[in-house]
């Protein structure tokens, strides 16, 4: 018998409501790189139980990494019942999954991979960034694979099998006169789409365009925003005010508009849990509940939000498939209480290249990476951003000079009102502590940047 039926025939037994026990199974390969070389090697396996109870309409749970006992973990669970409230609102946990068949997000050369192995791969992002004006190199990169197992009282049971792979590569010169920075980064589900030598050459090729950088002055101009900025604005800005408890709750810009224009024509977001190589892509959400390719905003219009089952119950709707058990650095986890969250937020690219773009630009700025992005009013939208890697000063469809690190403070609607050419040259983008992105380069007109 599975540590999952042990735990529902054991929930069963002591009579309660409704019981989901989540397996976790993970190896995780991280490389980090400093000084220019590699400076760790690590490998961690690790098995981990969850289970989330719902009795007399109460919600609690308990993990663990201990699994001789999987029936103790109920127990655990239990004794955390006296300190909750009943939800009214809830209904159910689901009872069957209709699961779609998705390709690209499983590799067995991952899921095997060697410390070696991962170490070559690593040892070519740094050659690719080394250059006699690049004076550090740092970096990570880190391959997970996965089991994941979720089944629950109302008989359903599902699992995943997933491979997962991202590096990034930071390349810093001080040859000019400042240190100036160029970041690379890859991500996604498969070694062959993943390409070490794009990774350093990106931080190469930035950090070296970077050397001598001018000021910005103060004023309006076109900022052009490549992916590994676009993603930064996607996960920090945008996301939450498309979750159904903070649209419910009136703390989004956008609550109150849904099915109103908040975005130009052709401005399309979604959130694509199917898309192949898509770091958040899978079939089935957190909770057993099938996903779906759902746009949040389509050809400027706000059309959807996303929750998981507590929030949807909560307004008397049902999940629309994004619970998430984040995992770290990647993939699923086995904690007991899901959060709803979007899968891939992808902003569809559009038909016109780069170098089109900035040749279209009379004044203006592009920005390679963003630092510090975060909301300072959510429910109005502002927020602030500091760009300080990649900046390039654009005038009469030129790159006149490199830029120095400036300051954004904008607001999300008007930038959205804004846009006025979306790339073709979508990229996977995930930064840090950051949800998954599929993002295109963008241009936005009237935005003040203050430097530095």
């Amino acid at each position: 018998m599975s540590s999952i039926d042990t735990i529902l025939s054991y929930a069963k037994n002591v009579k309660i409501d409704e019981c989901e026990a989540i397996f976790c199974q993970s190896k995780v390969t991280t490389i980090r790189i400093t000084d220019s070389e590699i400076a760790e090697v690590k490998q961690n396996y690790e098995k981990k139980l969850g289970v989330r109870i719902i009795h007399q309409k109460k919600i609690f749970g308990a993990e663990s990494t201990i699994l001789e006992n999987p029936a103790s973990i109920v127990d655990s669970a239990l004794r955390f019942a006296s300190f909750q409230n009943p939800k009214t609102f809830w209904k159910s946990l689901p009872s069957q999954l209709k699961k779609v068949s998705l390709e690209k997000l499983y590799d067995k050369r991952l899921a095997e991979i060697s410390g070696n192995k991962a170490a070559d791969i690593a040892q070519q992002m740094i050659n690719a960034a080394s250059d006699k004006k690049v004076t550090s190199i740092t970096g990570s990169l880190n391959i997970v694979s996965e089991k994941f197992e979720l089944g629950n009282s109302n008989g359903l049971r599902c699992s995943d099998d997933a491979t997962y792979i991202a590096g990034t590569i930071n390349a810093d010169s001080d040859s000019g006169n400042m240190t100036v920075s160029g970041i690379g980064h890859a991500s996604c589900r498969t070694l062959d789409a993943f390409d070490p030598k794009v990774v350093g050459g990106d931080a190469k090729n930035m950090c070296i365009d970077s050397i001598n950088p001018q000021k910005c002055e103060e004023g309006e101009y076109s900022i052009i925003f490549e992916p590994y900025s676009v993603g930064e604005i996607l996960s920090f800005v945008f996301a939450s005010n498309f979750n159904l408890k903070t649209y419910s709750e009136k703390r989004s810009c956008f609550s109150g508009m849904l099915d109103s224009k908040i975005a130009v024509d052709g401005f399309t977001v979604l959130d694509d849990p199917h898309a192949k190589e898509g770091i958040g892509s899978k079939s089935f959400d957190d909770e057993g509940v099938a996903t779906q390719v759902r746009p949040l905003i389509e050809n400027g219009i706000f059309k959807n939000v996303y929750s998981d089952l507590f929030d949807a119950f909560k307004e008397e709707k049902n999940s629309s498939g994004n619970a998430s058990r984040e995992g770290s650095p990647m993939g699923r986890d086995s904690q007991p209480i899901p959060q709803s969250a979007p899968h891939n937020l992808h902003l569809t690219g559009g038909k016109i290249d780069r170098d089109e773009i900035i040749k279209e630009t009379r004044h203006g700025l592009l920005v390679g990476r963003l630092w510090y992005t975060y909301a300072v009013n959510p429910i109005k939208g502002d927020f602030s951003c500091t760009a300080r890697s990649g900046i390039r000063i654009i005038e009469n469809g030129k790159i006149k000079a490199p830029g120095r690190s400036f300051r954004i403070v904008h607001n999300l609607p008007l930038l959205l009102q804004n846009i006025s050419a979306v790339g073709n040259d979508e990229k996977n983008v995930l930064q840090w502590a950051s949800l998954p992105s599929i993002a295109p380069t963008i241009k936005a007109e009237r935005i003040k940047i203050t430097p530095i």
